[in-house]
């Protein structure tokens, strides 16, 4: 978001992250879904452009928060340690690498079935998506869209709020 006159676009809120990091604080649960809502179809993309199901997709992105949140992943992260999506991004991809070793320890029919948090039809959407380009471009790709239908999902509570609902669908 711009954040005034001559400031610079700020793709994550590190406010939000170092929030979600801190498991003691009163908004680290809010601040945490903050950040699901932002990646979870960046993130979801990516496991399916790395040849998985959309069931299994969904599922081990889920899996990916769970882990992220459960095990305090976040804590110890700082804003100058480089991007907060370049460090999802390999966090996911070590997680997929250890899925084999998860998934071959379970005895078949041992796991436990998952239901997604996810409202939107992700593999609608992702079917839709250009399949030419790389797969961390795409996550890259994905995550401005996400934040662009954040902005403006803002922009039209924001308008409907202030009794100016018209000015949103003259878009």
């Amino acid at each position: 978001m711009c954040q005034g006159r001559g400031s610079q676009f700020t793709t994550t809120h590190w406010s939000v992250v170092l929030e979600a990091a801190r498991p003691d604080s009163p908004g680290s649960v809010e601040a945490f879904a903050r950040l699901y809502g932002d990646y979870w179809y960046p993130l979801y993309a990516y496991v399916r452009r790395r040849g998985r199901s959309p069931q299994e997709a969904e599922d081990l992105t889920q899996d990916f928060f769970v882990a992220l949140f459960d095990r305090q992943r976040l804590h110890g992260l700082e804003r100058e340690g480089g991007r907060f999506r370049s460090f999802l991004l390999k966090a996911l991809q070590n997680f997929l690498a250890n899925e084999w070793d998860r998934a071959t320890a379970l005895k078949r029919g041992g796991g436990c079935a998952i239901s997604s948090l996810e409202e939107i039809d992700a593999e609608s959407k992702y079917l839709r998506a250009p399949s030419h380009e790389k797969v961390e471009a795409s996550f890259d790709r994905d995550w401005a869209f996400t934040l662009i239908e954040h902005a403006m999902e803002n922009l039209e509570t924001e308008l409907v709020a202030s009794g100016k609902k018209k000015l949103f669908r003259l878009r």
